[in-house]
C-alpha cells in the first residue's frame, strides 16, 4: 500500500507589476466616485444659499412695508389730533362769538374802559391763543367762501363786486371758518362798464386816426364837412 504524504494546493505567483496595476485601477476609481459627490454637495449648498438670499430679501421688503405703514400711521393720527384740537377750540369759541361781537361794538363807541377793558382785552387775548383769527375788511373784493352778504347795492366807483361796510366780522381757526364775515357789497353802476368801454374805443379810434385818414373818420363821424 502506497502512503500519500499530505500537502496544499499550490497558487500561481502572481507578477508583481499585475498587482501595482490592480491597485492603480482601484484608486483612480475611488477618485471617480468622490468627485461627483462633491460637485453634487456644491450644488446644495448654492440652492441653500438661493433660498436664504430669497428669504431675507421677502423679509425685507416685508419690515420696509410695515416701516412706512407706520409713518402713515403716525401722520395720520398727528393730522386727526390736530383736527380734533381744531374742533374742539371751534366748538368752544363759537359760543364766545357773541361776546366778541358786544366788545367790538362796545369799543366802536367807546365805551371800553376801566375793568370791563382789561375783562375784554384778556378775553381776546385767550381766544387768539387758541388760534382764532378775525378776518373781513372793507375795500376787499366780496369773496363767497367767506363773506356773506346782507345788504346790497350799486356803486359807480367800483369795478368788481366789493364789500363796502363790515357788518360782523368773520373769524377763522387754521383753514376752518367758524363764521363768514357778513358785509354789505356794491356792485358796478349798470351801464358805467359799457360807457366806460365805449370812451376807451373813442379814444384809441382818436389815436389811430392821424391826418388825412383822422380828418375822414371825424367828418364820418360828426355826418361830413360842412358845406358852404
Amino acid at each position: 500500500m502506497t502512503e500519500e504524504t499530505p500537502g496544499f494546493d499550490e497558487k500561481p505567483d502572481v507578477p508583481s507589476d499585475a498587482a501595482s496595476e490592480d491597485a492603480a485601477q482601484a484608486e483612480s476609481a475611488d477618485k471617480a466616485g468622490s468627485a461627483p459627490a462633491g460637485d453634487v454637495q456644491d450644488v446644495a449648498l448654492q440652492a441653500q444659499l438661493d433660498q436664504v438670499r430669497t428669504a431675507l430679501n421677502e423679509r425685507t421688503a416685508d419690515l420696509q412695508r410695515l416701516q412706512a405703514e407706520y409713518q402713515n400711521y403716525r401722520r395720520r393720527v398727528e393730522r386727526d389730533r390736530v383736527t380734533v384740537k381744531e374742533i374742539a377750540a371751534a366748538n368752544l369759541l363759537s359760543d364766545l362769538l357773541p361776546v366778541l361781537d358786544d366788545i367790538g361794538r362796545a369799543r366802536e363807541h367807546g365805551e371800553l374802559v376801566g375793568g370791563f377793558k382789561s375783562v375784554a382785552e384778556s378775553l381776546e387775548t385767550v381766544a387768539a391763543k387758541l388760534g382764532l383769527q378775525q378776518f373781513g375788511k372793507e375795500g376787499e373784493p366780496f369773496d363767497p367762501m367767506i363773506h356773506e352778504a346782507l345788504m346790497h347795492s350799486y356803486a359807480p366807483d367800483v369795478t368788481e363786486t366789493t364789500c363796502v361796510a363790515i357788518l360782523q366780522p368773520g373769524y377763522r381757526i387754521g383753514e376752518r371758518t367758524i363764521r363768514p364775515a357778513r358785509v354789505a357789497v356794491a356792485e358796478p353802476q349798470p351801464g358805467t362798464q359799457n360807457a366806460k368801454s365805449a370812451s376807451e374805443k373813442e379814444t384809441k379810434g382818436a389815436k389811430g386816426g392821424k391826418g388825412a385818414k383822422g380828418a375822414k373818420a371825424a367828418d364820418k363821424e360828426s355826418g361830413g364837412p360842412d358845406k358852404g
